[in-house]
């Protein structure tokens, strides 16, 4: 895995300047260069009746984040470079992260308009951009360690799930933290029949073929099969993801999108929504093709 380049949006808020503290530990290990972004958000409707002193100090704000943001990374050592922009920041955030390997942003919790905001423009940078997304909550609770020793990474065996198990596979290679797949059998609500011997053995079949397929995936890159465990688990996805990450300590959760075409509304939807914004460790967001 190379990742030579990270991009990282800051605000200002307690979400961003987390996640900015997350990239300078990958940064610092990896001998990344980090880019730091700040977007004057010009495109408010209210600021054409403003006039442009508005979007002025919007704009010298940017310039004092970014400024401080430069000034911690160079005591590190680390090579940064800054950005200042106007425009709608989700767009921004979008067309910047397509030169990055990888995009370490903010992402909100259930409290405040500002936090709402934030989350949104994670949501559509997750769902739109091809590079992977490193999602970073401030929350209190929530740990934020690095270098990684366990990695989560729930699985369907989807192509775009199995992207997410290459990538993961990888940073587990560099940390030297161990992979740990999860498959959920989602036991749905509205169903209240239990399900015979018969189906409940097909589904544990199709479980461990799934996790078979993705062990052999996350090999492939280079990871030592003794760093991979398997985990196969029944009940409500979000709820078993979550249960498992807080059981065996684990300081990442990957998973992959669709795209374009929205979150997977199976296991990768709502849930990956729902982790997004309750997750106690970082969640790592990867398209197909991403490996």
């Amino acid at each position: 895995m190379t990742v030579d380049d990270i991009l990282v949006p800051v605000d200002g808020s307690d979400a961003a300047t987390a996640a900015f503290d997350h990239a300078l530990e990958i940064a610092a290990d990896m001998g990344a260069t980090l880019r730091v972004l700040h977007v004057a958000d010009t495109a408010m409707p209210s600021l054409a009746r403003l006039g442009s002193g508005v979007a002025d100090a919007l704009e010298a704000e940017g310039d004092e984040i970014i400024a401080n943001a430069r000034e911690r990374a160079e005591e590190r050592g680390i090579d940064v470079v800054t950005d200042v922009r106007r425009g709608e920041p989700r767009e921004e955030i979008v067309a910047a992260a397509a030169d990055a390997d990888l995009v370490v942003m903010g992402a909100h919790g259930c409290h405040g308009i500002g936090e709402y905001v934030l989350g949104t423009t994670t949501d559509y940078v997750i769902n739109v951009t091809e590079t992977p997304v490193l999602s970073v909550r401030a929350a209190e609770g929530v740990t934020r360690s690095y270098p990684y020793e366990a990695i989560l990474v729930p699985t369907d065996g989807s192509d775009h799930g199995t992207a997410a198990v290459r990538f993961a596979a990888q940073v587990a290679a560099h940390t030297g933290a161990t992979l740990q797949l999860l498959y959920v059998i989602d036991e749905l609500p509205e169903v209240e029949e239990p399900v015979s011997d018969e189906v409940a053995a097909e589904l544990e079949e199709n479980a461990t073929a799934i996790l078979e397929a993705a062990t052999a995936a996350a090999t492939e890159t280079g990871l030592e099969e003794a760093s991979i465990t398997t985990t196969v688990s029944s009940g409500s996805v979000p709820h078993e993801i979550r249960t498992h990450a807080d059981a065996e300590a684990v300081d990442l959760i990957a998973m992959g999108t669709h795209g374009h075409t929205g979150l997977d509304r199976h296991l990768l939807g709502s849930f990956t929504e729902q982790l997004l914004r309750s997750a106690p460790v970082p969640v790592l967001t990867v398209q197909r093709g991403d490996e």
